[in-house]
Parts: structure tokens; sequence; C-alpha cells
């Protein structure tokens, strides 16, 4: 059976952009796929976080993988933190990857330029090295990830390549070359008030993203007030209606149907109509997710399967680790125990 990998930070509630772009894939995948589903904390605190926040807000993003449908006895949930092989890993993938690499990587160029160097953490430069080393621990072989992730892929897929080439046989790889899976559709969900940029929970407007925890009350709001133009009309056209194709594109998520499908059914109603009809889609997937997400927050239930999916974890990727570790020369040589 191969294996997938997927991480997520702990640094807000995701909204359903990441629940379409990732998350929605997990059910499906867990049924034919060995799956490691992980809270990043690690990745959380390359910037500033408040320690107890975080804290809950692992547990939440726990609780919410939990409530989309993941299966305990099918999936290992744990917390990164709680495996420290991630953070050794990390160091030596950091000490076989580039500069270039790394100052290559858009987040890092971006917001560099935003506050300047001397103002961003070294954390934002070398988190990439800590994403690789997620991936390489389990031997993965496919990682689900929105269309932004596809550079941090290329990154450990250079990495591995490289790695196996100078400390492995082409026959005995030490590490595994992951495959990325990008949704044929809704990998990328755009702002609700801005349709020409990516929905994000750190958006400083609140109407322009919809929460997984935002109240049905809330989100119908949200979709009524989403941008969309003076046509009145339903159709599929990124460059020239870019908000109705992005409401396409989530009504299509939400609902199994197909955005020509979706197309066809409003060809002759308003756009009042459709959001309305989008809006209640929306809410029928996320109130009883919500409502399982709530009971496990108060019960033992999640700390249990936490427990158990880091023990699972811990096992794993100490395997790949002292395979790393050997391969560059770190540590004594194992000696025979003389009986």
């Amino acid at each position: 059976m191969e294996t997938i990998f997927s991480g997520i930070q702990p640094s807000g509630t995701p909204t359903i952009g990441n629940y379409i772009g990732a998350m929605q894939q997990f059910v499906a995948l867990q049924e034919d796929y060995d799956c490691y589903f992980c809270v990043v904390d690690e990745h959380a605190i390359t910037v500033p976080q408040d320690r107890l926040k975080l804290r809950q807000q692992t547990l939440s993003l726990a609780a919410l993988y939990l409530a989309i449908g993941l299966d305990p006895k099918k999936a290992t949930i744990f917390i990164q933190s709680e495996v420290s092989a991630h953070a050794e890993a990390a160091w030596i993938v950091q000490c076989n990857t580039t500069l270039g690499e790394l100052e290559r990587m858009t987040q890092f160029k971006d917001k560099s330029q935003k506050t300047g160097r001397t103002g961003v953490s070294a954390a934002l430069l070398t988190y990439p090295p800590l994403m690789v080393a997620d991936i390489v621990l389990y031997q993965t072989n496919l990682v689900p990830v929105g269309e932004d992730q596809k550079q941090h892929l290329e990154l450990t897929r250079d990495f591995v390549m490289r790695f196996n080439r100078k400390y492995a046989s082409e026959s005995q790889p030490i590490l595994t070359v992951p495959e990325v899976k990008i949704p044929k559709q809704g990998a990328r969900i755009m702002s609700l008030q801005d349709p020409t940029k990516k929905m994000s929970k750190s958006d400083t407007n609140p109407k322009g993203y919809i929460s997984m925890l935002d109240e049905p009350a809330v989100i119908r709001k949200k979709i009524r007030s989403a941008v969309t133009d003076s046509s009145g009309k339903i159709e599929y056209d990124v460059e020239n209606k870019p908000g109705i194709s992005n409401l396409l594109t989530i009504f299509s998520s939400f609902s199994g149907q197909t955005i020509s499908e979706l197309e066809t059914r409003y060809q002759n109603s308003g756009y009042g109509a459709f959001k309305a009809d989008l809006g209640e889609a929306i809410v029928s997937v996320m109130e009883p997710l919500q409502e399982k997400y709530h009971e496990l927050l108060s019960s033992d239930e999640l700390q249990d399967i936490l427990d158990i999916g880091a023990e699972k974890a811990n096992f794993v990727a100490a395997k790949t680790l002292r395979k790393m570790k050997n391969a560059v020369g770190l540590g004594r040589k194992p000696r025979k125990i003389k009986r």
C-alpha cells in the first residue's frame, strides 16, 4: 500500500478553501492508502505565537481532521512536535540543500520584500527543509496539496533524488521520491471579496473567506455579499467573470455537481437564487461537521487518538531517520551485543 502524508499549520481555523483544496480529499484517500495526517505546529512558530492559543488551535485542527471523516483506524493523526524525528531530519535536509534553492521559495521572497530581510525570521528561510523532512520520514509516495504548495513538493523531489544519488545505490534508494496530488477542480479557491487573490484565513477582510467553523448564518451572509459582476449571467469564465467562476467552483465542490451542470441548472436564474442555494450547500456539509468537532473537543477521545497517532508516527519516522543519519555518518556504528 502506498503512503500519503499531509500537514496543515494550526495558525487559525482552516477555510473552505483549505477544505476543498486538500482536506476534502483526505477522507477518500484513507480508504486506499496508508495515510499520515499531521498538525504541523513547528511550522506555526516561524512567526510569533501565543503559546496557549497555539496549543488550543493545535487541538482544534486535530478535532477538525476527525470531524471531516478521518478514521483513526485507517489513518494516523498526530502532532508534529510530538515526533522529534521531524526536527532532526530537517537539519540533515538543510545540510543537503543550497541557499539558492531556499531563497527562490515564493513565500520567502514575498515576505522578505515586504518587511526587509533584517526583519524576517531565519525560520522563514529554513522552514521548507522541515517540510521536506515531514514528507520523507514516512517514505511518502503521494502528497495531496493545493496549487500553491507545488514549489515545496518540487524542492522535496529535488532533495530526495540528490540525497539518493549521493548516499545510496540506484537499486536501493534510502528515500522515496514523492508525487504531488492536486485536485483537477477546486485546487485554488479565491477570496469572496477579491477573486483575483487566493482565499486566506489571514485576510484582513473577514468577508473574503469562510472559516470551517463559521456559523451557518455567517456562511449564508458571506456568500450573499460575495463579489460577482453586473451581467447577472451564471457562467464559468475565469478571465472575464472571476467572481461567479469562483462561486461555481465552490458550489461544484460542495454539491458534487459539475460546473457545466450548475451552469445549465441556473441559466435562467439570477445571482440571488444561485447564492442562496450555494449557501445552503455549504451549510449542509459544514453544520454536521461542526457538531462532530464540538463533541470531540469535549471528550477524551481526541487525546487518546493523538497519543496512539504519535506512537505510530514516532516508530515509522525513527526508522527513516536512522537510515538518513547512517547515510551521512552521524552517530557511532552500531555494535554487536556480546552475549
